[in-house]
């Protein structure tokens, strides 16, 4: 693992982490957190020292497992760790580090990220390096981990991390516990507090839970009330869902955009009308659990293979359900893209423009191109390998060109230079029968050079 071009001042490449163990405690009233994360990691390179992401936040105490004296200091955004014996590539390690403060968002080229207080409760928005605002990680998106989660907070809260263990009330705190198993970068985790209601839904199987505000019960409800269809269509079409449930949170603030996390999405108070007038919204973040959050991106990139797919994913949920088309919102999406300007190089954005929202739309139109060029059976044959080959793991935009060209049978060299690697928009290939005559879907969607700004669409 090396530093990412993108976030280069996050990540350290000497080691990865294989588990956090995060003890916190959170009183909201005066914005206080207190923890303990027991990281356990392996060198990948000789080394006598490892840093940590950590901001806002300050460490008090750091302990480990390598012999002799362990040492710290701390900047503004890491933890340097300094061991009393060099490690050999491949050595364990393990550190206790005591650390807290008043967690805040960083302030960053895409907005404020991280930990946030909410009207009466508290948010994680952490993509891409918001993560260090409440725990020290390796914040880099190729290193994932699994997670044991202890939160202790204010009574009369719901707490929503992971794959919940265990809640108990002592001492008037409440203790919850949650564990992730599946492998997940820092940039996933999350914790989201506010006095919510919960209840399961059967989601064609899967395991699902939404919380939410009391009074938006009857909102929620008419608006998730596609969710079932919804997960079968994309196991349908996508293999199975790769985890082992997923949780809503619907918060009672408004949020900007709505938000992924490891088998979790997350929508503000505004994204829930009881209208169904965000439903792509709804399919975008479930989406994402396949897309993003079960293949992982290597580096950031590659952020079209997350944003891209999750929006062609919604194309998929419209042409399913009986809305537009995918060729009719392409279409449309396309004619609204030939006017915006020709600046944006798909398989490298660039920083500033990582979560523009050209980079949804035309991943999404590349996706869709791909379709008309090699057929729906070997289309959903790539997608369907894809995600059961790199299910856990991270992938790049070569993988899949690779992968896409194996199962197509034939050569995408020029395909794939045109829609990822050139500036221009290329034509849709000719549409074959029925298709052909099908009249484009009106974006009603506007579309933002803004990266903060991004419709999620």
């Amino acid at each position: 693992m090396s530093p990412d071009d993108y976030t280069p001042h996050s990540g350290d490449r000497r080691y990865r982490v294989e588990h956090y163990d995060l003890s916190i405690d959170y009183r909201l009233g005066t914005n206080r957190l207190d923890g303990v994360a027991i990281v356990r990691g392996r060198a990948v390179e000789a080394t006598k020292a490892v840093s940590l992401d950590l901001a806002g936040l300050r460490a008090t105490k750091v302990r480990g497992d390598v012999g002799g004296r362990i040492g710290f200091t701390q900047t503004d955004r890491k933890l340097k760790v300094a061991f009393g014996r060099e490690l050999a590539a491949g050595d364990p390690f393990e550190l206790t580090i005591s650390y807290g403060g008043a967690p805040r968002p960083r302030r960053t080229r895409w907005g404020t990220l991280g930990w946030e207080e909410l009207e009466d409760g508290a948010i994680v928005a952490s993509q891409p390096i918001g993560a260090p605002s409440w725990f020290p990680c390796n914040d880099h998106p190729s290193d994932k981990a699994t997670y044991r989660l202890s939160i202790t907070t204010d009574p009369g809260y719901a707490v929503a991390a992971a794959e919940p263990v265990s809640s108990a009330t002592k001492g008037g705190r409440t203790t919850w516990v949650f564990e992730r198993s599946t492998p997940t970068p820092s940039y996933l985790a999350t914790v989201q507090i506010g006095k919510y209601v919960s209840r399961g839904m059967d989601l064609a199987g899967v395991v699902g839970q939404v919380l939410h505000p009391a009074p938006l019960a009857a909102r929620v409800q008419a608006d998730l009330a596609p969710l079932p269809r919804m997960m079968a269509v994309f196991t349908e079409s996508f293999g199975p869902y790769p985890l082992p449930s997923y949780r809503l949170v619907v918060t009672a603030d408004d949020l900007e955009i709505p938000l992924e996390a490891q088998g979790m999405g997350v929508f503000g108070a505004n994204h829930i009308d009881g209208k169904g007038s965000l439903e792509r919204l709804i399919a975008h973040e479930l989406a994402h659990q396949w897309f993003g959050n079960s293949v992982g991106v290597a580096r950031w990139r590659d952020i079209w293979l997350n944003e891209g797919f999750a929006c062609y994913a919604e194309w998929i949920w419209s042409e399913r359900s009986g809305g537009h088309s995918a060729h009719a919102k392409a279409l449309g999406h396309w004619a609204a893209l030939a006017t915006e300007p020709q600046d944006l190089v798909l398989s490298d954005p660039g920083p500033e423009l990582m979560f523009d929202d050209r980079v949804y739309k035309r991943g999404a139109l590349a996706l869709h191109a791909l379709r008309l060029t090699v057929g729906d059976d070997a289309f959903f044959r790539i997608l369907r390998t894809w995600t059961e080959r790199f299910a856990g793991a991270t992938a790049t935009t070569e993988d899949f060109r690779t992968l896409a060209a194996s199962i197509a049978g034939r050569r995408l060299e020029a395909f794939f230079d045109a829609w990822l690697d050139q500036t221009a928009l290329p034509a849709l290939p000719e549409a074959a029968g029925a298709l052909a005559a099908v009249e484009p879907a009106p974006v009603t969607e506007a579309l933002s050079v803004n990266p903060r700004a991004v419709s999620e669409a």
